[in-house]
């Protein structure tokens, strides 16, 4: 494989890395997508000395660096509303994203009859939409072995996970438990505090 070809490789990558950043549901992923096709593809147009282009990707990624910052930094303002994990309206929310919750959460047994055991249910709302559903099982001094900690798409950063935990720990929970694998849920555990010991993921939230 000679140079050229590999410089065009790289440059076709950096376009698919845009292209794919445009399918992201979480405007955080798009964001970090966008701007790594864009570093990719700004070193591919100074190859090929096509500076205005390398110049309108360069400025593509200050973008995306810009709003990254903006949404780290940005605190929403989110609402903790406890409910019956039964209830209506966490049944609706389980059935609307079933299939997303499904990716992260192989193991979670959503059927109605299965609800009844979760007796920690909590939904994390913005701006009266709901962010984030939270079931467990409490456990012993303050413990909740939990079974689903997701947030819906759009705010799959990391603050709605954040925001409950220091909320659990006002309602007297002091320690959160994972069992199982994690799969696609686990880069999200590590990011949040989690250890793992064996199969289990732990989080001592008198530690936030």
């Amino acid at each position: 494989m000679d140079t050229r070809m590999i410089v065009e490789l790289v440059g076709y990558f950096g376009s698919a890395l845009v292209l794919l950043s445009f399918l992201m549901t979480s405007v955080f992923k798009l964001r970090i997508i966008n701007a790594a096709g864009g570093v990719i593809c700004t070193i591919y147009a100074l190859i090929i000395h096509a500076y205005p282009t390398a110049l309108m990707n360069t400025c593509l990624v200050i973008i995306n660096i810009y709003y990254l910052i903006r949404i780290r930094k940005t605190e929403r303002a989110y609402n903790f509303v406890e409910g019956e994990a039964q209830e209506p309206l966490i049944h609706y929310l389980l059935n609307y994203y079933k299939e997303d919750i499904m990716k992260y959460f192989p193991a979670f047994q959503g059927a109605d009859e299965s609800l009844p055991q979760y007796d920690a249910a909590y939904i994390v709302c913005h701006n009266a939409e709901p962010a984030g559903i939270f079931l467990g099982k409490r456990r012993t001094d303050g413990e909740v072995e939990v079974a689903l900690d997701y947030s819906t798409p759009t705010y799959r950063d990391c603050s709605v996970g954040k925001y409950l935990y220091g909320r659990l720990r006002e309602q007297g929970v002091r320690k959160l438990t994972f069992m199982g694998k994690a799969g696609a849920h686990e880069s999200y555990l590590q990011t949040i505090g989690f250890q793992k010991q064996g199969e289990t993921y732990m989080k001592d939230l008198m530690k936030l």
